[in-house]
Parts: structure tokens; C-alpha cells; sequence
């Protein structure tokens, strides 16, 4: 395929086009899209067109293309937004495109409703997870647009964000936009079936507190015990020792209660977050307080760290990590961080003093350190009211 036009259309069984896009039809030889599209265009299609189906694996679609000089696509709504014109660009780089869009669905659902949408956050949930959406929420972005499909669903939209605490939303969904005889808009009604496709736009209807600095005992903890949480300054001097606004994948290791993973959560909502825990009752105790505090999208590992981590390290590249806990394991801790860590990494540790503690950390920091050739940074020594004096420590390669 040397030249394509790909042609945005609405669900609308009475497409209306433009001279242009009208003699692009009417002089093209080989079309593609999908199912759907084929049944709304037909019967526009000149006499003897060829049509590609565009089905999984797309691999095969753009075999199929290749055998051609030029294909005409159909695609839903504006074909750059999310759409499948950028799937074309990635995948033959050199074609000469030519785009020509429609509304998109988000569009069209804002219109339908009449409301301004150009401060409308945008996240899209084909095929994706939960990330962008969850990061929107955290962020509480005022409006809301949600390109949906069907695992991620109206309802299971309203679940994940019932769960977390996220009730200050209306949700508004669009099904079949542009469809004569199907289209339907509504406010979301938990016994409703909604239709696909449809796309939803939130709007915020009440502020939701998000603390910079979460109250110690708002925290569900290990057996109740004061001593096995972070304190809350230690917690945001440990988050800028680990200098999350440039960071992208934080692991955190040892997270017993998950205080610092939620914190730098809700401080931080773009990163991607990995949390580790040998004991199997931190488990609950993490997703407890996850829910409390509205910090969905960490992933929890349960296990020892050096035989677990390597099936997230697989998917996860860390450039921030935090040691909250290694067991006596230390240097085998940090040998395999170094392996997976991005080469601009960063390791954080809290060491304690502690009078009854046979176990220096501290100096097994600074052995590790020394063996492994990493280069510390000046620590930082604080105490906090009566607690035990606490050494913030970091090094890099």
C-alpha cells in the first residue's frame, strides 16, 4: 500500500459526505474497515469494490494491503483520535495518508448534551487498563471522557470508581451516536443495559479532599502496631528523597501497611506503582487502605521479593526504589534491583536507631553500597518527637 484514504464516519445508516470524500469513493477500487462499517457503507461501494475486513490479527489486514496500490478505510469518528489512523502511521510509516474526520463520539455525546467540552479530560479504556482513568480521578479533573469497549464498561466503570471512593461524578453515557433507530443518551442507572458501543463523560458535582500528608492513624495497620507504619514526615521527606515527579515506575519494597505506596500515589498519580510483602496479612491491609484513600492502580506482589519480583521486572522497569523492609537480605535485595533498575535509577532506605536492635542497617547499607559499587548521597538525619532517630539514605549507581 503506497497511498491510503481513511474516511470518518458516525454509526448514522444516512451518512451524509462532502464532494471530496464523495468522488474518493466514487473512485476507489479496494476498501477495508470493519463489520459494522461494511454494513453503514455498502451500499455507497462503486460496482465490483473490493472490501478487507479489519479483524484480529491486524497483521493479516495489512498483509492484505500491501497487494494493493491504495485502500480507501472507514473508520469511527475522527480517525487520529485514538483512532485507526494512528495504527496505520505505526505500522506502514512510509504510506502517503489522507484523513478525513467526522465527530468523534465524545464529541458527539457533549453535544448532545450541550455543554462546552473543551477543558474535557480524555482517557480512552480500549483495550487499555485501568491507568489513564484512574489517574484523571485521582487528579479530579472537572470533566471527564471515557472511550469504553466491552470488559470496560459503563457498570464496570461505576464499580472501580464506587470502590475507591470516587462517588462525586455524574455519569452521563451515549450509545449508538448518530444511530436513527438505536442512539440513546441517559445519566447511568445501575439496573440499565447499556449498548455498545458507548462512551461516557463524568463531571465532577463535589470537590473530593485529596491530603498531602496522610494522618497517621486514618491508617488500617499491621496487628495494630504504631511502629510498623512510616511516619507521615518521614513518609513525604522518603517521597522526595526518591524524586517521584521525574520518576515513571516507583517499586516499593516491604510495604507492610502500603503507606508509602499510597501516599506517592496520591501525590504522584502518573507513576506506575509496584508493592512488595513477604507477609501474606499485609495483603488485605494494603487494598483496605488503598480503597480508604482513593489510591486504585497499585499492584500488590506477595511473596519474597527476590524469587517474585522477576515476573513484574518482566513488564516494570523501575527508576525509583524504596526499601522498607529486606529481612537481613539487603545486599541480595539491592544485587537484584541493580539488574532490572533503569541505569538513571534511584534507592531509598530508612534506617532506624534503635537501642534494641541487634541488626545495624546502616551499616549494612553502606557494605551493600560498597560492594555493589553504588554512590551515596549525603543521608539525612531526623528525629521525630519521642521516636527513634531515623537516617534517610540513597544511593545511585
Amino acid at each position: 500500500m503506497k497511498t491510503c484514504d481513511i474516511i470518518g464516519i458516525s454509526d448514522s445508516r444516512q451518512q451524509w459526505f462532502s464532494p471530496e470524500i464523495t468522488e474518493v469513493i466514487r473512485n476507489g477500487k479496494v476498501f477495508s474497515g470493519g463489520k459494522r462499517h461494511h454494513e453503514i457503507v455498502a451500499r455507497l461501494l462503486p460496482e465490483g469494490a473490493v472490501w478487507i475486513d479489519i479483524t484480529v490479527p491486524l497483521s493479516q489486514v495489512f498483509e492484505q494491503y500491501q497487494s494493493h496500490d491504495h485502500v480507501v478505510i472507514f473508520a469511527s469518528g475522527d480517525p487520529l483520535f485514538y483512532g485507526f489512523a494512528n495504527t496505520v502511521q505505526r505500522e506502514c510509516p512510509g504510506v502517503a495518508m489522507r484523513v478525513f474526520p467526522s465527530l468523534n463520539s465524545l464529541q458527539m455525546l457533549a453535544h448532545r448534551m450541550c455543554i462546552p467540552y473543551q477543558d474535557m479530560h480524555v482517557v480512552s479504556l480500549t483495550g487499555r487498563d485501568w491507568t489513564k482513568l484512574d489517574e484523571a480521578l485521582i487528579n479530579g479533573e472537572s470533566m471527564i471522557g471515557c472511550l469504553t469497549d466491552r470488559q470496560k464498561t459503563p457498570h464496570a466503570i461505576c464499580q472501580r470508581m464506587t470502590e475507591y471512593g470516587y462517588t462525586n461524578y455524574r455519569m452521563t453515557v451515549g450509545e449508538h451516536l448518530g444511530n436513527e433507530d438505536s442512539e440513546r443518551v441517559s445519566v447511568y442507572d445501575e439496573q440499565a443495559t447499556y449498548g455498545h458501543p458507548n462512551c461516557i463523560i463524568l463531571q465532577k458535582t463535589a470537590e473530593r479532599i485529596r491530603p498531602f500528608g496522610i494522618p497517621d492513624a486514618e491508617f488500617s495497620l499491621l496487628d495494630g502496631r504504631e511502629k510498623m507504619i512510616t511516619k507521615m514526615p518521614i513518609r513525604l521527606l522518603t517521597l522526595q528523597a526518591l524524586d517521584l515527579p521525574r520518576r515513571h515506575v516507583l517499586w516499593d519494597i516491604g510495604f507492610c501497611t502500603g503507606s508509602i505506596s499510597i501516599e506517592a500515589r496520591l501525590q504522584f498519580p502518573h507513576l506506575q506503582i509496584e508493592a512488595f510483602e513477604v507477609r501474606p496479612e499485609c495483603k488485605a491491609i494494603m487494598h483496605e487502605n488503598a480503597r480508604r484513600f482513593g489510591a486504585p492502580g497499585i499492584g500488590v506482589h506477595m511473596g519474597n521479593f527476590l524469587t517474585c519480583c522477576d515476573d513484574v521486572a518482566a513488564h516494570s522497569t523501575p527508576d525509583a526504589v524504596f526499601i522498607g523492609g529486606h529481612g537481613g537480605h539487603l545486599k541480595e535485595i539491592m544485587e537484584k534491583v541493580l539488574a532490572v533498575m533503569s541505569e538513571d535509577g534511584i534507592i531509598v532506605m530508612n534506617s532506624v536507631k534503635a537501642p534494641k536492635v541487634t541488626t545495624d542497617s546502616h551499616q549494612l547499607w553502606d557494605e551493600a553500597c560498597s560492594e555493589l559499587g553504588l554512590r551515596q548521597e549525603p543521608p539525612l538525619h531526623i528525629q521525630l518527637n519521642e521516636h527513634h532517630p531515623i537516617t534517610i539514605l540513597r544511593c545511585k549507581r
